[in-house]
């Protein structure tokens, strides 16, 4: 049963004419005898008795429009007050991996909280991987992550962002002020870096190993901010996305190493599944990201896909 059928159901009704009704809906006249034998079939009653022009309802007709009108009566009343308030209150579950959480997330989930503050947020972290197929069954609405380029018919990507991934160190490390460096001589350093499911570090082995190299780091662990303080107090060389250490390099706590012939890049990214409904939360977090990006950027945000 479909809500157009009891709606046709209604106007016919009311205007006592199957003829009328469907001028009244922009439908042609079997359309609505389509949609009314359909809804007696769903039924299994008749609802109007017609003899020679007159359209009158049947007994179980009668009883039924007082149910169809009170349907689209609650309906049009629920729309009304949708639309009227416009304070954000549901739940919204987003997914990440922890580079981003760590260092990205904390002014835009404070944002969000400041706009929207009736609204929750739940942060889920994990590999990129583990998040898409949490996503796939529909555990979480969103998935922001870094890697390569990805894609699938399953997804809509909102957000599609270059970052570069570095080898950084202390300003008073050796290295820091070294031009021209070699990978051999920075991956015999000692490395600290994150756990082997982190797309850039695969990315940096894959590397390495079309070279007939490996790096053999004295500590992995996947929390970056922990990596990012070993660094600063001067206990070896990394290998993170840039903008975790931006802040770090600006005021000249950290530094970039100067690397020759050696440059990888990975993708920040933000998909959500395309049979997903996307709710006022998933809409108002996706418009707040593609805006903090354009103010970033200087460029104008993605059109949210409306499917």
């Amino acid at each position: 049963m479909e809500l157009r059928e009891i709606k046709t159901f209604l106007e016919v009704a009311n205007k006592k004419s199957f003829c009328k009704a469907a001028e009244k809906l922009g439908y042609s006249q079997a359309a609505v005898t389509v949609q009314i034998k359909q809804l007696e079939k769903e039924l299994n009653v008749h609802l109007f008795d017609r003899i020679g022009k007159q359209t009158t309802l049947t007994h179980e007709g009668e009883t039924f429009y007082e149910y169809a009108a009170d349907v689209v009566k609650n309906l049009n009343h629920a729309k009304n007050i949708l639309s009227v308030s416009s304070e954000l209150t549901g739940r919204l579950v987003i997914g990440t991996i922890e580079s981003i959480c760590s260092t990205l997330f904390p002014p835009l989930i404070q944002e969000f909280h400041r706009l929207y503050p009736q609204a929750t947020v739940s942060i889920v972290v994990d590999s990129p991987g583990a998040l898409l197929t949490m996503m796939n069954h529909n555990t979480i609405d969103l998935v922001y992550f870094l890697d390569k380029r990805m894609y699938d018919s399953k997804w809509v990507k909102v957000m599609e962002e270059p970052e570069d991934i570095i080898f950084a160190a202390s300003k008073n490390h050796p290295f820091g002020i070294e031009p021209g460096l070699t990978i051999d001589q920075v991956i015999s350093q000692p490395m600290i870096l994150t756990e082997k499911d982190a797309s850039y570090r695969l990315m940096l082995e894959q590397y390495l190993a079309a070279y007939g190299k490996k790096v053999h780091p004295f500590l992995e662990i996947g929390n970056t901010e922990f990596i990012i303080k070993l660094l600063r107090s001067n206990a070896g060389i990394s290998f993170l996305p840039e903008f975790t250490i931006c802040r770090d390099i600006e005021e000249g706590i950290l530094t970039p190493l100067k690397m020759k012939d050696f440059h990888l890049q990975t993708w920040r990214q933000m998909v959500y599944h395309r049979d997903k409904w996307i709710s006022r939360e998933m809409k108002a977090f996706i418009e707040l990201v593609q805006r903090m990006e354009q103010e970033c950027a200087g460029t104008a945000p993605s059109d949210i896909p409306k499917e």
